[in-house]
């Protein structure tokens, strides 16, 4: 049986197969993003109280867990966070929610952040989990922020030096992430661990997920600099929340570059590390739930 109750389906979207879960209600929907390397799963300490309040989707972005994994092109923009963000809004328009609100980690708070700058009216509003904005963690990132996140720079390398390499020892580069940043495996599920272990080994995988590292350091860096020269902020109310224990807590002030990039915007850090909802899934309900259900 599935950590998360309800059956993987998958959606068609402009020729793009994608996986989701999806548990309905007469409750307001809420889309749940996951982040790297990992799938929709990491959601599975929540879920169930989630479920009692919001209509839960939860997808696998292109590239990761079940859903396509087209090649890349040239400039990346195959997985530009923007097309990732074209695709969350496909998903839940096809499910027949035109307003949503959203709950994003890691690369899947990447995808939200671009998602609420092209697409404000069809947010709520936004809970982002342990991250700070791409554009300031190029900028500011230094050597501590270097050595931490050392995957920014191994993955953006051309192809296909860095997935050739990923691919011959799947299980030991996820593991590794899981590990480095929790400091033990044994803090998520044994079934989450496979699932993950699984989706990394499955063909185009780890080319696909060069590619959305390729593309956060080329294209989606273009897009964030036009957003700032025109002004743009996020306009959705947004919550952040980070690791205590983690490198955003360490090397960046999340609140206050996310108070320069959105215009009402409250956060604070979580007693864990940076995978919060599967270290921390009874502080982050506490934290989130009361925000994500304001009117």
């Amino acid at each position: 049986m599935s950590l998360i109750p309800v059956p993987l389906q998958f959606a068609e979207l402009e020729g793009l197969r994608v996986a989701y879960r999806a548990e309905r209600s007469d409750k307001p929907p809420l889309l749940l993003l996951h982040g790297h390397p990992q799938t929709h799963l990491i959601w599975h300490r929540v879920w169930p109280e989630l479920a009692r309040h919001f209509s839960l989707v939860a997808m696998d972005l292109r590239g990761y867990g079940d859903s396509d994994k087209p090649a890349g092109d040239a400039d990346h923009a195959n997985y530009s966070k923007r097309r990732m963000a074209q695709d969350a809004l496909a998903l839940m328009r096809q499910l027949g929610f035109d307003r949503f609100a959203l709950l994003a980690h890691d690369r899947g708070a990447r995808v939200a952040h671009r998602l609420m700058l092209d697409a404000p009216q069809a947010v709520t509003r936004a809970v982002l989990l342990d991250i700070a904005p791409t554009l300031a963690m190029y900028e500011l990132g230094g050597d501590a922020f270097a050595r931490a996140y050392w995957h920014w720079f191994f993955l953006i390398q051309p192809a296909p030096l860095p997935e050739t390499l990923m691919g011959a020892q799947a299980a030991v580069y996820a593991e590794t992430l899981l590990r480095a940043r929790t400091g033990e495996l044994s803090l998520f599920h044994p079934a989450a661990v496979a699932e993950y272990r699984r989706c990394c080994a499955l063909p185009g995988a780890f080319h696909a997920m060069c590619e959305d590292y390729r593309a956060a350091a080329g294209i989606d860096l273009e897009h964030d600099r036009h957003d700032r020269e025109l002004g743009r902020r996020v306009s959705v109310p947004l919550l952040v929340l980070w690791g205590q224990q983690g490198v955003i807590e360490r090397c960046f002030d999340a609140l206050a570059l996310w108070q320069a990039a959105a215009e009402q915007v409250e956060g604070r850090s979580l007693p864990c590390g940076h995978y919060i909802a599967e270290e921390a899934p009874q502080a982050l309900l506490e934290a989130a739930l009361p925000f994500l259900m304001e009117c």
